[in-house]
């Protein structure tokens, strides 16, 4: 008697064959993540443990091979992945070189004997030149073709590098009919070359294959070179060039294949500088700036165009857009530059304008990091192009000056869009305003305080005060920490500039008072030593003063870091009026520069012991059980 019903038999029956359909997709799956096993898929597997009954056995699991179209992605000795060495492991020297490098070298190595072959058969005129070319074009044609029979059965590494030979002997060849024999005219030669390089361009479109798409460009920057003949065509060069740049950036649309912009924009360059040192005087200034404005805008594109394709793209659309950016910006000032500053200058605000136009574009990528990184890059380019129109149109302090009012500028910007990166850009440009007054600028002035030194020092200032003014209300630490720097770098710039006035009015008050000959004159001598007694004197006045009104601030505003400086200034004020001024200034100027200092410290003393901000309640609250 059968002790399972026919309900519970025809339940085993389904539950038995969804094993065995598992466990043939679990046998596929690990053939498909193995590309390194060597060993081929087996006919047949035994079927997994499954529930049975007793009167039944276990029948054999055929395992299904995997469809045609999937056979690139299984190791089996015979596999498409591995001839091409696309499945081998790529830290495998051996690998690479065997698959790769001899390859390389054996490719260049056929050329190298077709050439010598050639030459041989045309010393010893063993063949006419017309069939010199035509056995040149045929072989040629005929390598492309039969690399499509290694392609077919699956040798697609192979078959590319007999493209690569073909495609060579066929430029090789319309160059001879051109430029050694004179059998063709150019425009047949340029046509037939452009033909040969839009069919290596299809070929890699067709079958997916990147490296083909690097013969077709290179073969296209290559023509005008192999067609050269010594005269100045820029119109026609530069039209085929724009037109082939055009072309690349289509392939990049449709396929990731990024690194065909970089050789673009290699050849592109190399064309340029070649065709610039050659030929280009100011009477092609318009047509050469149009086309290097045309290469620009098609390579401006490109970084946006990586986005698109793929996730992931990392620094490289980074990099070219600054590259592109800086060649561009090198080309138009050897040009504009010889003519006009004032010209470069508003170029270059141009060409930022222009960045500002790409930030706010929208790529579209799934790759929001990429993305955001993309437009900080525009927008920090944007911002470099400013900062260097600053000095081409200006000189001297007005460069300071365009430089901090930037800076406040970009601070402004950076707070009401609460934008870090800007806020970056206007440090960069306070510490390049600041840098170049202390450092760089010259001034000659002939007024006291109302003068050009002192208005670019009060610009300074103020542009430090508002980093000042905007880090206080900030949360962050290292922000707080930066708006400390500033307090303190704005009281330094103060100082500087009260010190400048002081040493140019008593500078005038002793070239005024020793004129001619009589400089030499014992009492010119005493006259001009009285002078400087009194600048030491105002020194130590001013550092005591400025001191004062530091400690006031520091009260009012109940601040101890402003208190602090105000402590620092007027103990170096102490060791200046106990070490100098004892030792150098007279005795009137000694009385009052011990007085007043100690008149300050008096005062100083009494509001701590006065206990005005209350400090000692402070420290107490702040003691543990208190």
């Amino acid at each position: 008697m059968d002790p399972y019903p026919d309900d519970v038999k025809q339940l085993l029956e389904q539950v038995r064959d969804l094993t065995a359909r598992v466990h043939r997709v679990e046998q596929l799956l690990r053939i498909a993540t193995a590309p390194s096993s060597a060993m081929p898929v087996r006919e047949s597997t035994p079927a997994p443990p499954s529930l049975r009954t007793p009167a039944q056995q276990p029948s054999p699991v055929v395992a299904e091979a995997p469809p045609a179209g999937d056979s690139s992605k299984t190791a089996s000795p015979l596999s498409p992945s591995f001839r091409n060495g696309e499945g081998e492991d790529r830290n495998n020297l051996e690998a690479r070189i065997g698959s790769h490098w001899l390859n390389r070298i054996g490719i260049s190595a056929v050329l190298i004997c077709a050439a010598l072959a050639l030459k041989l058969a045309i010393d010893n005129r063993w063949i006419g030149e017309t069939g010199r070319i035509a056995i040149g074009l045929i072989s040629g044609i005929a390598v492309v073709l039969w690399s499509e029979r290694f392609r077919s059965k699956g040798y697609r590494l192979f078959s590319f590098s007999l493209k690569a030979v073909g495609i060579g002997v066929l430029y090789l060849s319309l160059w001879a009919a051109f430029q050694v024999y004179h059998l063709m005219p150019s425009g047949v030669v340029f046509a037939c070359m452009l033909v040969v390089t839009c069919a290596t361009c299809a070929m890699a479109l067709t079958q997916d294959a990147e490296i083909l798409g690097v013969y077709s460009i290179v073969g296209g920057f290559c023509t005008p070179l192999l067609l050269s003949t010594g005269v100045n065509r820029e119109i026609a060069l530069f039209s085929y060039v724009t037109l082939l740049n055009l072309g690349v950036l289509a392939m990049v649309v449709f396929k990731p294949w990024r690194r065909l912009l970089w050789i673009g924009f290699a050849g592109t360059l190399i064309l340029y500088l070649a065709w610039y040192a050659e030929y280009y005087d100011r009477k092609q200034f318009e047509p050469t700036l149009i086309f290097a404005s045309s290469f620009f805008a098609i390579f401006a594109l490109a970084p946006i165009v990586m986005l698109r394709q793929e996730r992931g793209a990392g620094t490289m659309p980074l990099a070219f857009a600054f590259v592109n950016a800086v060649t561009y910006f090198l080309q138009a000032y050897a040009m504009i530059s010889d003519i006009s500053t004032t010209a470069m200058a508003w170029f270059s605000l141009a060409l930022a304008t222009v960045y500002l136009g790409l930030n706010a574009a929208r790529p579209r990528s799934s790759d929001k990091v990429a993305e955001t990184n993309l437009k900080l890059m525009h927008l920090a380019l944007a911002i470099a192009l400013i900062t260097v129109a600053i000095p081409i149109r200006l000189n001297a302090h007005w460069i300071t000056i365009g430089w901090l009012v930037e800076s406040g500028a970009l601070l402004w910007l950076g707070n009401r869009i609460k934008s870090n990166l800007l806020n970056i850009f206007a440090l960069t440009a306070l510490a390049l305003g600041v840098g170049r007054l202390l450092f760089f600028d010259n001034f000659t002035t002939t007024t006291l305080i109302f003068n050009m030194r002192m208005l670019v020092y009060v610009v300074a200032i103020l542009v430090l005060a508002l980093v000042a003014y905007y880090a206080s209300g900030d949360g962050r630490e290292e922000v707080r920490n930066v708006g400390a720097m500033a307090i303190v770098a704005l009281n330094a710039l103060a100082l500087v500039a009260l010190s400048y006035e002081i040493h140019d009015y008593y500078s005038r008050q002793i070239a005024s008072g020793l004129p001619g000959p009589a400089f030499w004159a014992p009492e010119h001598w005493s006259q001009m030593r009285a002078v400087e007694i009194a600048r030491g004197f105002t020194y130590s006045a001013l550092f005591m003063a400025y001191g004062a009104m530091l400690m006031i601030v520091g009260f009012l505003r109940n601040s101890a870091f402003v208190r602090w400086q105000a402590l620092v200034l007027i103990a170096a004020t102490i060791v200046k009026v106990f070490v100098y001024d004892v030792s150098r200034l007279d005795r009137v100027y000694r009385i009052l520069s011990f007085g007043a200092l100690g008149i300050l410290l008096l005062a100083i003393s009494f509001a701590y012991q006065r206990d005005w901000l209350k400090l000692s309640s402070r420290k107490i609250a702040e003691q543990p059980g208190s």
